[in-house]
């Protein structure tokens, strides 16, 4: 993917570096690692594992040169999502698209949808329109689930935008309504539907960035779907020594994050996105 030199987004909220946004103890290298990829592979926020009780503030987390690249890689991703929603939403909806903001963080912050932290992975909060992001994250995806290359990282950086644009259109705050009136079982097949929606929204998102920008091959194509396969629930679930349970799926299997994706990277329409119309997921 040719990103450097590019046009970054204004809409970029960057928390690191703040007084206390590194978050109490540090742990390192694997360690570290090892602690967030296990509260991704359960769903559960670890971040206590990564405080330390008796610290209440901390000094300014230092950017490296790597988290400098991450911020403005990821900063010319989020302008790339919003030429290209403007420009859908202008031609298939003729309506104006509202962008979301990014905030970047180190360690863990705090939103109206909870506390953000590396322990979490990258989320999108409705309550502030904001996605949350610790690039960090990108070293996971690299490192211990499979999900190498700069494309792999924009791919997650257009499916959390891909919820905003759900948000924009009405979708996120029915699904959500819903989710909180049904069982558990319920609740997590919509889940689904929301996840597998954003994916191929993300796959539209990376159709027009293709053809617009023409800084996107094969081969980073290649790499957005490897991640969608690699951050599936059976995977996941799979990779931590889990048998895969279907009830429990929020996000979708490998199989169905991919095709997803790549119904909307062939498509480019949003009407070929409505995972709630059909029943074949």
């Amino acid at each position: 993917m040719d990103w450097r030199g590019r046009r970054g987004s204004n809409n970029i909220e960057d928390r690191r570096g703040r007084s206390g946004g590194g978050g109490g103890a540090r742990i390192g290298g694997v360690g570290l690692l090892a602690v967030v990829v296990i509260g991704y592979f359960l769903g559960i926020d670890v971040t206590p594992l990564l405080q330390d009780p008796g610290a209440q503030t901390s000094a300014p987390a230092e950017l490296t040169e790597a988290d400098r690249a991450a911020g403005e890689f990821v900063s010319v991703t989020l302008a790339d999502t919003e030429e290209v929603w403007a420009a859908v939403f202008r031609e298939q909806l003729g309506r104006t698209y509202r962008p979301a903001t990014l905030v970047l963080f180190k360690g863990t912050t705090s939103s109206p949808c909870g506390s953000a932290s590396g322990a979490t992975g990258p989320f999108y909060c409705p309550g502030d329109k904001k996605a949350y992001l610790d690039t960090d994250f990108f070293v996971t995806m690299e490192r211990r689930l499979g999900a190498k290359g700069d494309f792999a990282a924009a791919y997650v950086v257009a499916h959390e935008i891909g919820h905003h644009v759900q948000n924009e259109l009405g979708i996120l705050g029915k699904a959500n309504q819903i989710r909180q009136q049904v069982s558990q079982e319920e609740s997590n097949a919509i889940s689904v539907r929301v996840e597998l929606q954003a994916d191929c929204l993300s796959g539209i998102w990376a159709r027009e960035a293709a053809q617009s920008f023409g800084s996107i091959d094969r081969g980073d194509l290649e790499e957005a779907v490897n991640a969608a396969r690699q951050i599936g629930d059976d995977t996941l679930q799979a990779n931590a020594g889990q048998r895969p349970m279907p009830h429990t799926f929020t996000h979708g299997t490998s199989e169905q994050r991919s095709r997803w994706f790549v119904t909307g990277l062939q498509s480019g329409k949003l009407a070929d996105c409505d995972t709630f119309a059909t029943d074949d997921l």
